[in-house]
């Protein structure tokens, strides 16, 4: 008996030494999912940037205005005016739509007004 419990004894030191030296299975899934999430996070911040680069390019189209004249209406770009009928469709008040579209409450009307 005591012969069996020592044995028994020696194998679970075996084993556990064996257990530092064995390879995690994990570890490279781990660092496959961490790659890949720093992929997508630096994707993602270009994918805004460019498009914050595109929306001003649209927000700077009609800027110049001529001095010394009545104020012309600035032509806006289809994206605009798409995004604006959307939010006017999801209830969104004219004043926040503004704001959100970089466009003054009666462009926000006029826009509306031609649905």
């Amino acid at each position: 008996m005591e012969v069996l419990l020592m044995s028994l004894m020696g194998f679970s030191i075996l084993l556990f030494f064996l257990s530092f030296f064995q390879k995690d299975r994990y570890s490279g899934l781990e660092k496959e999912v961490e790659d890949l999430s720093m992929t997508f996070l630096q994707e993602n911040y270009q994918m805004k940037k460019r498009l914050r680069v595109l929306e001003e390019e649209l927000l700077m189209d009609g800027d110049s205005s001529m001095k010394g004249t009545a104020p012309v209406r600035k032509p806006i770009h289809e994206v605009v005016r798409n995004q604006v009928i959307a939010l006017h469709q999801q209830g969104i008040p004219l004043e926040q739509i503004a704001k959100q579209s970089a466009l003054t409450k009666s462009d926000v009307q006029h826009i509306i007004s031609t649905l």
